[in-house]
């Protein structure tokens, strides 16, 4: 089970640049302490957090849509892998692992992102923001990906880099072994995993060395 962004993808660092634009062009400068704590979070609690911060005078729908414009423009030509993914999906020729994925974004823009970094054809099940009730850190995203899997959750082994991912794992009672991007795990992440590792590429490692 894998996340998206910042774990599959390497967009994070698009995302903080594209959010920040986006406030400059209402006045308004992002921090990052409030930039970190959007990292893994869904759009309806994101957007409180703003609110929160910014104030209701804070135009949510210009926010949005200028974070999209500058978003897209920065990965117009090519959505970058974070390393290790081409390793795990080569590896996946050679043995039967199912494979998924559960992302807070929006089904529309997680098929676009996934298809241009060209690998949304890899896994066998995409669940995405618009398919659940409940975004992360609830493990509704985890749980139905399990589902569509045939899978049993203590069975799974989930990948993240945000901490509200590893809480929905963990919720969902799969392995979780976080993958730090921009945020580093706390002692509570730490506790929820089964491991912290560097890379996707030492996942692929791992896996690897047990099925030799």
């Amino acid at each position: 089970m894998f996340d998206m962004d910042g774990l599959l993808l390497n967009t994070e660092a698009l995302y903080r640049e594209a959010i920040f634009a986006a406030c400059v062009s209402q006045g308004h400068e992002m921090v990052d302490h409030l930039r970190l704590s959007l990292i893994g979070t869904p759009k309806d609690l994101g957007d409180t957090k703003l609110l929160a911060h910014f104030g209701d005078s804070f135009d949510l729908e210009e926010y949005h849509a200028a974070c999209a414009e500058h978003f897209d423009n920065l990965c117009s030509l090519d959505v970058p892998l974070r390393p290790g993914v081409r390793e795990l999906l080569y590896l996946r020729k050679r043995v039967a692992i199912s494979m998924g994925v559960a992302t807070s974004t929006a089904r529309p823009k997680a098929e676009a992102q996934l298809a241009r970094a060209g690998i949304l054809d890899a896994f066998d099940a995409l669940v995405t923001r618009t398919d659940v009730s409940l975004g992360k850190p609830h493990p509704e995203s985890f749980l139905r990906v399990a589902k569509l899997l045939g899978a049993e959750p203590p069975y799974c082994l989930a990948l993240e880099d945000s901490h509200n991912g590893v809480r929905a794992a963990a919720a969902a009672g799969m392995a979780t072994v976080m993958i730090p991007d921009l945020l580093a795990p706390t002692r509570e992440i730490e506790n929820l995993c089964v491991g912290v590792l560097p890379s996707l590429t030492d996942v692929a490692s791992l896996i690897a060395a047990r099925q030799a």
